[in-house]
């Protein structure tokens, strides 16, 4: 690959699985140092350590930080370390990939429609999402812009799905999250404009992510959505990292905005 982005840092939020970890490891082999975020308990550890030097074999520096980065505190702890290691340099690339959130239902079922026992989601389960899967985008992108961080080399993105406009039972409170998440692109993105920072959201297809594969009704809809798309195929955690890679290195803020689909066509056949 060439190393469109040789020499500049990347932050990486929810770094250590799925499309995180696919845009770390691809953001180091276009030649960007790489900064991760993520949380995970110490059963993990030796996972993230692994992913840690994967990242560093292609001659880019690489620090990993397990803390929340979805709370006030923890982006208050990590933010020093940020503007520490990147210096002059800046953010070129931040990318939002944090993926925690309940997955309850709305209303209690009815006629046996969901497990017994099932709880409707709580004031305090909804806001916890949209705040992490949300509403954190726009904290981290005051923060990095009262630190310096960002300038019109810097290109944002925020990871979506088609589940915006489509229901699942247990997918309320995500839908409303990604949704939340789409507006404060849009509106990021005019606010940026003119310090020529470009935002975007990505569309990623169904991919078979830790995170969905929590999502009860997976398997139906992966199986849906690989029988249906044009390519045969499922997205994967690579396909993002790449047209992330491509759009970050990228001249132009001209992109920005948009929702932009890397789906194979899967949005156009299921």
């Amino acid at each position: 690959m060439e190393q469109t982005l040789a020499g500049s840092w990347s932050v990486v939020l929810g770094a250590s699985s799925g499309m995180g970890r696919a845009c770390a490891l691809q953001l180091a082999e276009a030649g960007s140092h790489v900064i991760g975020v993520h949380l995970d308990t110490g059963q993990r550890q030796q996972a993230v350590e692994e992913l840690v030097e994967e990242v560093r074999k292609h001659g880019v520096q690489a620090h990993f930080v397990n803390d929340n980065a979805a709370s006030p505190a923890g982006r208050e702890r990590v933010l020093p370390e940020i503007v520490e290691r990147v210096g002059d340099a800046g953010v070129r690339v931040l990318v939002h990939s944090l993926a925690f959130g309940t997955l309850a239902p709305f209303l209690p079922a009815v006629d046996g429609d969901a497990p017994a026992g099932e709880e409707p989601i709580s004031q305090r389960q909804l806001d916890m999402t949209l705040s992490v899967m949300a509403h954190s985008l726009v904290y981290w992108t005051q923060d990095l812009l009262r630190a310096g961080l960002l300038d019109d080399r810097s290109r944002i993105f925020a990871l979506t799905s088609s589940g915006t406009a489509r229901v699942a039972r247990s997918y309320g409170a995500v839908s409303a999250a990604k949704c939340a998440l789409e507006s404060h692109v849009r509106q990021l993105a005019v606010e940026l404009a003119p310090r020529g920072v470009a935002v975007n959201a990505i569309r990623a297809g169904i991919t078979l992510t830790p995170s969905f594969l929590r999502i009860p009704e997976s398997g139906e809809l992966s199986e849906r959505a690989r029988l249906a798309n044009p390519h045969r195929r499922l997205t994967t955690p690579e396909d993002v990292a790449e047209a992330i890679v491509l759009l970050a290195g990228a001249r132009t803020s001209w992109i920005t905005g948009n929702v932009i689909g890397v789906d194979g066509g899967e949005i156009l056949t299921v």
